[in-house]
């Protein structure tokens, strides 16, 4: 192969920084074996091209510098192509055709077999990012098989085979620029099926999906010729350095119309969401659903916000169901769809989401099980809500979010008779356990679907640990631990569960960080503790997140769990009980470590873990890979257009699914990374607040009994008098 000038442009046009050439972004090193301490899979990377074929040694560059030792790439002229000795070979697990001149992401192969592992799909495919002198977009192949797209062919290179099934899904023949398209469609009728990932795996350029200028010759010779064919690499050392292919020159090839950019009604369907809330974008369920619009957004739909509070204050929330201005501007947005949550901080019915209903698709988003209660977020060990319902004899009626007891039954009917008429609310459930607990409570015949939470990934992500702990103050070599919530010692947080199990492992050595508001001190009093508090910007979490070793939460009524994701973006695991949402936000043995809801569990684990800081690291290390996979704003779009062409909001046979080219910027490895958000929570309050929330909590406990919510209720309304006045 010929040594020839390398194009300087080539990461400007493809979005991703030193690739595959430079120096990559910080990652953490793969783990040696699977999370189980199998062997990782060995996989086979087949390039059918001639030895001059355009880009073909970027191609090889890109696949050397996987981090997967187990894999092996061959460069093999159409002629010499034997896709029945490719599908004998036991020596290989799983198979991936490459173009020449296409580019695996950084971390591809890693990501795409650790979701083949933990799925056992026979085919797993991820992002692919169309780039020209730009990146002009990405997409994701059809959950439906129906890949025909003549804008965008499929070519391939974003989809990991198993190689046992490949003989079951049609003849196998990597030349064939059609039959990646046939064995996606027969892979998605297969028992194993296909999984999808949200993260980029291939990157290619745009102008070359339908020239034939690029293509191989079979009169070609082999790239390379050694003793055992035309094998150009079999991964590398552990250790040693990147090997440096040749570079060569862009060549000169048959330029092809563009298809429409990614993103609005242009070239993909799109449809106009309005986000309905009843508070904003503040705390874990407002940050949620705010993460969701972003998503929406990046696939191409316009979402406009509506807070419910900008009408009537929280103050009145147990009173007020009508929201006449928000309605209003609703209906004359001629919105396709109404996508609400977290309500309850505005109106304890669903009132408003049926008579929208009424007009147009609803979605409520279980951020908790608020819509399915009489009153409460999370009904916890109470039996009544399975057998006679909701009703007077409450066992927290004072508890937020509050209601009078003679209206708590009332309240649950509502609801129940909104959720069954037959064009209800859609409830997305954004876990396994959100949705089994949404299809015990609703009504029959309400409409439950899954929905995977976004996260911003280029945010949340793995820094160097030692870097950090300067930066912020922190010991150099302790072993530190993290706990975080809004409120840290909130009634669902398990406060003395987990003090009790912090307090076993505290000594030197070990060191404590506890990120949220915390009411009573004394209930958290360990040494080693740094507190820096509610911390308001995802950059700055993100560095307490990254310097910590291990995250743990000692929650049992979390729907998700969204701080064990965001810890373990940034390399750091989590242990948890394995109960409720947390059973899908830390992946047992993956993310992190479950432990039965038991006496001394916790602690029990956690001695154990802080004492294996390899094992912690490993974890960490894993947790990276499998959640960026399963929680970045493409995960969350794919999984809600899979909602919406179900219940006929869009197409079925939409084909690939789009992206806007600023996705790429939620990914660490992207050249220009997505701004991270500021706001996340209010500022912490002022001395005398923080007193009179403490002298409350001390009278009344976290409860606010009927007069003093009829106090605040009054003096919300007196003041806005005065206002208007």
């Amino acid at each position: 192969m010929t040594d020839v000038p390398y194009d300087p442009d080539l990461e400007t046009a493809h979005g991703v920084a030193d690739w595959p050439y430079g120096r990559s972004a910080f990652a953490l090193a793969r783990p040696d074996t699977l999370p189980d301490g199998r062997p990782w899979p060995r996989l086979h990377v087949l390039t059918v091209a001639s030895g001059d074929a355009p880009r073909l040694a970027d191609s090889i560059a890109s696949v050397a510098r996987q981090d997967y030792p187990e894999c092996r790439h061959d460069v093999v002229p159409p002629g010499l192509t034997s896709p029945a000795a490719i599908l004998a070979d036991d020596g290989v697990d799983f198979v991936l055709v490459l173009r020449a001149g296409d580019l695996l992401a950084p971390g591809a192969l890693a990501a795409l077999v650790l979701d083949a592992v933990l799925s056992g799909a026979d085919a797993v495919a991820g992002l692919r990012v169309l780039f020209d002198d730009a990146v002009t977009g990405l997409d994701l192949p059809s959950s439906a098989g129906d890949d025909a797209a003549p804008d965008a062919v499929f070519t391939g290179g974003e989809v990991l085979w198993r190689r046992a099934a490949l003989g079951m899904l049609g003849s196998f023949d990597p030349v064939d620029a059609e039959w990646t398209a046939r064995a996606w469609s027969a892979a998605v009728r297969t028992e194993a099926g296909v999984t999808r990932i949200g993260r980029p795996v291939l990157l290619q350029r745009e102008r070359t999906i339908h020239t034939t200028d690029s293509s191989p010759s079979a009169s070609s010779p082999p790239p390379s010729a050694g003793e055992g064919g035309p094998r150009v690499s079999e991964g590398r050392e552990r250790g040693a350095p990147y090997p440096a292919p040749s570079r060569p020159s862009p060549p000169l090839l048959r330029r092809v119309p563009s298809p429409a950019k990614w993103g609005g009604k242009s070239g993909a369907a799109s449809l106009s969401i309005a986000s309905l809330t009843g508070t904003g974008h503040a705390g874990g369920a407002g940050i949620a659903h705010r993460r969701i619009g972003e998503a929406l957004r990046l696939a191409g739909h316009r979402v406009a916000e509506f807070v419910l509070a900008d009408e009537s204050p929280p103050a009145a929330a147990e009173w007020t169901d009508a929201f006449p201005v928000a309605e209003a501007a609703i209906r004359a947005g001629d919105h396709d769809l109404v996508l609400a949550g977290n309500l309850h901080g505005a109106t304890r019915s669903l009132a408003i989401a049926g008579r929208l209903a009424a007009e147009r698709p609803v979605a409520l988003v279980l951020h908790d099980l608020f819509p399915l209660t009489g009153r409460c977020a999370h009904p916890r060990g109470c039996a009544r809500i399975e057998t006679v319902g909701c009703d007077a004899a409450c066992p927290t009626p004072d508890e937020y979010p509050q209601l009078g007891r003679h209206r708590i039954a009332g309240a649950q009917a509502g609801k129940r008779a909104v959720l069954a008429r037959r064009d209800g609310p859609i409830l997305l459930a954004n876990s396994a356990w959100t949705a089994s607990r949404a299809r015990a409570l609703a009504p029959p015949g309400a409409v439950v679907a899954p929905l995977a939470l976004a996260f911003p990934t280029s945010v949340f992500r793995p820094r160097d640990r030692s870097a950090l702990r300067r930066r912020l103050g922190l010991p150099a070599d302790d072993l530190l631990i993290l706990v975080s919530a809004v409120v840290l010692d909130g009634p669902d947080k398990n406060v003395g569960d987990l003090a009790d199990a912090l307090r076993r492992v505290a000594g030197p050595g070990v060191g404590f960080v506890a990120i949220g508001r915390l009411d009573h001190p004394a209930r958290l009093a360990l040494p080693n503790l740094f507190a820096p508090g509610l911390i308001a910007d995802e950059a700055h979490l993100a560095a307490w997140y990254g310097a910590c070793d291990l995250h743990v939460t000692a929650s049992r009524l979390e729907t998700l769990g969204q701080t064990p994701i965001e810890a373990g973006l940034c390399g750091t695991p989590t242990l948890a009980y394995r109960t409720a949402g947390l059973t899908s936000s830390v992946i047992d043995g993956v993310s992190g470590r479950l432990v039965p809801v038991e006496p001394g569990a916790l602690g029990d684990a956690l001695v154990e873990l802080v004492a294996d800081r390899p094992a912690l690291a490993r974890l960490g290390a894993f947790a990276r890979i499998a959640l960026e996979s399963r929680f970045s704003p493409a995960s969350c779009a794919s999984s809600l257009d899979r909602v919406f062409r179900e219940r006929g909001l869009l197409p079925p046979d939409g084909g690939r699914l789009r992206f806007a080219p600023a996705l790429l910027g939620h990914f660490p490895f992207a050249a220009i990374p997505a701004a991270a958000a500021t706001g996340l929570v209010a500022a912490p309050s002022n001395p005398l607040v923080r007193g009179l929330r403490r002298a409350k909590q001390r009278l009344l406990g976290r409860r606010l009994p009927p007069w003093a919510r009829r106090g605040l209720y009054w003096a919300v309304r007196l003041r806005s008098l005065g206002g208007a006045r």
